[in-house]
């Protein structure tokens, strides 16, 4: 399992659809078929897939996905050239992880 300092979320009110995000770093964020996007985590990364996209997980900042470690300028880049600057960086919080049955 990927080793992890952060997590990441995308506040949808204020998310734009541009895609960057997803441009920058495919891994962590994904595109739904009404125009935004919502974060996930990759089986590579941590053994099972999940996408925060309100249907098999929680969405919205509910939507809370760990970032691995070697991701992390990824993130941090996709937030800093969003223009929407809607997603959401906070440090890694195993309760948060715990609470949403993962």
């Amino acid at each position: 399992m990927a080793e992890t300092k952060l997590m990441v979320w995308i506040d949808q009110d204020l998310c734009t659809g541009d895609g960057i995000c997803e441009e920058i770093c495919p891994d962590v964020f994904l595109g739904r078929d009404d125009g935004l996007w919502v974060v996930k985590e990759e089986a590579s990364h941590f053994g099972s897939s999940i996408i925060f996209d309100g249907k098999g997980a929680p969405d919205g900042s509910r939507g809370v996905a760990r970032v691995p470690d070697k991701l992390i300028d990824d993130v941090v880049e996709a937030a800093t050239e969003c223009p929407g600057e809607c997603i959401m960086i906070e440090p890694y919080d195993a309760d948060t992880v715990a609470k949403r049955g993962t």
